[in-house]
């Protein structure tokens, strides 16, 4: 290589590697103002409306993920195969509006699940998942209209404190069926036609309270019945006392007597 050749690669040579630093010194940027998120597989976050939205839709997920961003407002966990939610599962979520857990294998809903959700979420949807009873506790101080529908519910007093205690997507009611009941001609029913003629908890009273009348009879019956024998024991036993006496002869009879006197006395 000439002095010459040597003369034009260096400015070259300092072109490449200046362009090298400025690309390393742009990719650096980057990840600290856009840090990458440890979504969970199956998971993005997205703007629909102008709203900030989380979708892990048929994300195989068997849990409610931990690593939701905090300024989430719309939150799709659906056709998952999560089966309860534990205390305070949302409570990192503070600007939540809106919650798909529908079409899931959730069968238990722990109280305090929804906790810091009451001020901003308007809409819960728990459809088609495998709720038999929920306490309404699970969902106290909860403003959001709830979807019940399609999950095989057991119609007793505790559904119908839970339905009084929630406020229900208009069109999602009718969905609300009675899988099992404390009485079996409501079985495949709406629950709302069942509680338009029956008070599900009156019944459940008047059960409790022929119950404990039974109980309390029961055990009366039972007093009772030790008294009787006990009364009719003393009798035969005094009826046999009278023949032994009655039996002797008189003057000692007169001394029986007289020592049962002193003896009863």
């Amino acid at each position: 290589m000439t002095a010459a050749q040597g003369v034009l690669l260096r400015p070259i040579t300092m072109g490449l590697l200046l362009q090298s630093l400025f690309l390393l010194l742009l990719l650096l940027l980057g990840s600290c103002l856009h840090p990458a998120a440890a979504f969970p597989k199956g998971c993005y976050p997205s703007e629909e409306e102008g709203l900030k939205t989380f979708r892990c839709s048929n994300a195989q997920l068997t849990e409610v993920p931990r690593d939701i961003p905090n300024d989430t407002n719309k939150l799709y966990l659906d056709f998952n195969q999560i089966p309860f939610l534990p205390r305070d599962a949302f409570r990192d979520l503070p600007l939540l509006l809106e919650l798909d857990l529908s079409h899931n294998a959730i069968a238990r809903i722990e109280t305090g699940a929804f906790q810091g959700l009451a001020e901003h979420l308007h809409s819960l949807d728990l459809s088609s998942n495998r709720l038999v009873s929920v306490s309404k506790d699970a969902f106290s101080n909860l403003k959001a209209k709830v979807n019940l529908s399609n999950n095989p519910w057991l119609c007793d007093c505790r559904l119908q404190e839970l339905i009084r205690a929630v406020e229900l997507v208009a069109e999602s009611s009718g969905g609300i069926v009675c899988d099992t009941s404390t009485q079996e001609e409501h079985v495949g029913k709406a629950f709302l036609q069942v509680t338009a003629d029956t008070d599900l908890c009156n019944v459940y009273k008047k059960t409790t309270d022929i119950a404990m009348l039974v109980t309390m009879f029961g055990w009366f019956a039972m007093v009772i019945s030790y008294l009787v024998y006990y009364v009719r024991q003393n009798q035969e036993d005094a009826r046999r006392h009278l023949e032994y006496l009655k039996s002797l002869p008189s003057k000692q009879r007169r001394s029986e007597e007289s020592s049962t006197i002193s003896t009863v006395v």
